[in-house]
């Protein structure tokens, strides 16, 4: 093709138009991929009316004891941690569809496995192949639906990632009053199959394409998702996936993002939210709710209801205000946890976290019904804050500021980083309350959420409205 080739100058990818697409498959292909975090979500909310359910099976299912329940709940993080490493290689070597493709082998696989499990060990092994596939979606679907996007909505579509993600959180909760544990099981492989479906119908990305320099290919992808070529610029020349090396971290358009990728995945969890979440049901019971599990359906409902706020309102309000609002609500509320730990904890006795974990135990001291209902206040607080900013905002960030040809492993060390804090803030937070005291260890949490306040006003930018090259373009200082 000359370059006076009409097609050959005509630029495939312009500058960001505010106007409104043609078509709106795009929000198909979107929700297509979405179904990997709903699967993922799931996965993760699977244990919590798992575990009771099979602590009471009778013979010959398996049965868990204590020990085996702790690995049953922890190691689909470990699980996650890998396919957070493979989901980055897969992103650059298979393209964005295949790799959504891909991991709907091990949500099926390792579902189906639970089901026809007899013993604990095809428990474990079904636990960690769907934590595989959690670590595969958890990457690879943000950066898909990043780069199909308008820009003018991609606040709106990358906050339906953990949207996603919570609805099937709540959904296992649901499920689980009426369902055993093996029914259970094989409700979670419904939505990887119906996203193995859709997938196989909607487009590789745009930007993926012109990187294995298909152009035509991603044109025809644009015209099926919006019907429009407006809206996105061409990467700029050399984009194409070259590998990564350690020299690339020389240069500030690499090392800045990736600083920042992975400083908002650990602050994610330093937060305490898996603190805080853990602590629902016995908080719900000292304030004389009965049904425990009511406490895990009104978690539930509060972080889809504020999930979809911040969805809503992202393109217009912006990432660093949310986080930044969120990360103040989040700072309160962890405060007054802790307060509400040191007026009813106060003897060394009462320092153990095993029995303020465990549902129903006795505490030597019973908390007025007015302090139990400030306990059930600040937890509520604290999980809408996070749902509002701290829960979607940097798995959107992760997948809007990378360049091209370092975003599967810049986008992996994240995964990583976040799976592997996860990891030890859930194994370490014991003992961490056992030396800081529960009132002691809020504190800490809440003066993480200060630092992660801090962090997004020095150092997090503003990528509202902007398009991903846009974005690369202000790392680099262009």
């Amino acid at each position: 093709m000359t370059p006076d080739d009409p097609e050959e100058t005509q630029p495939l990818l312009r500058p960001a138009d505010r106007s409104a697409p043609r078509s709106r498959r795009g929000f198909l292909a979107a929700f297509a991929a979405a179904l990997g975090p709903l699967s993922f979500g799931f996965a993760l909310g699977y244990s919590s009316p798992a575990i009771p359910s099979l602590r009471r099976a009778a013979a010959p299912a398996p049965r868990l004891d204590d020990e085996a329940a702790s690995w049953f709940g922890a190691i689909v993080t470990l699980g996650a941690a890998a396919g957070g490493v493979l989901g980055g290689w897969l992103l650059d070597h298979a393209g964005r569809k295949l790799s959504l493709l891909l991991c709907t082998v091990p949500f099926v696989v390792g579902f189906a496995i639970i089901t026809g499990a007899q013993d604990v060990s095809m428990l474990l092994g079904g636990r960690l192949l769907t934590g595989l596939a959690c670590g595969v979606a958890s990457l690879v679907a943000p950066v898909y639906i990043s780069e199909i996007a308008y820009p003018a909505v991609r606040g709106l579509l990358g906050s339906c990632v953990q949207l996603m993600v919570v609805i099937g959180i709540l959904m296992a909760y649901l499920a689980g009053w009426v369902l055993e544990w093996r029914w259970l099981a094989v409700l979670g492989c419904v939505p990887p199959s119906l996203m193995l479906l859709l997938m196989c119908c909607m487009p590789e990305t745009p930007r993926f394409l012109l990187t294995q320099h298909k152009r035509q290919e991603a044109m025809a992808a644009l015209q099926f998702l919006w019907g429009s070529e407006q809206g996105w610029e061409e990467p700029p020349a050399g984009a194409e996936h070259q590998g990564f090396q350690l020299a690339l971290l020389r240069h500030p358009g690499i090392y800045k993002p990736l600083l920042i990728g992975v400083s908002l995945m650990a602050f994610q969890q330093l937060s305490g939210v898996n603190a805080v979440m853990f602590y629902a049901e016995t908080i719900f019971e000292k304030a004389k709710f009965k049904d425990s599990s009511l406490a895990s359906v009104t978690v539930g409902v509060i972080q889809v209801l504020f999930t979809a706020v911040a969805a809503l309102i992202m393109d217009r309000a912006g990432r660093r205000l949310l986080l930044t609002l969120s990360g103040a609500v989040m700072v309160f509320s962890a405060s007054a946890f802790g307060t509400y730990f040191k007026l009813t904890q106060d003897s060394p006795g009462n320092s153990s976290h095993v029995d303020l974990l465990a549902p129903g135990s006795a505490q030597p001291v019973d908390p007025s019904v007015g302090l139990a209902w400030l306990a059930v206040g600040s937890m509520c607080l604290f999980i809408a804050g996070f749902a509002v900013g701290w829960g979607p905002i940097p798995w959107l960030l992760m997948s809007e500021i990378f360049p091209l040809h370092v975003k599967g492993v810049a986008t992996g060390v994240c995964v990583l980083t976040n799976w592997l804090m996860a990891f030890l803030v859930t194994k370490e937070f014991g003992s961490l309350m056992e030396v800081l005291r529960p009132y002691g260890a809020f504190w800490l949490a809440s003066a993480f959420c200060i630092f992660s306040v801090l962090f997004t006003l020095f150092c997090v930018p503003e990528t509202k409205g902007k398009t991903l090259e846009q974005i690369t373009a202000h790392f680099e200082g262009r």
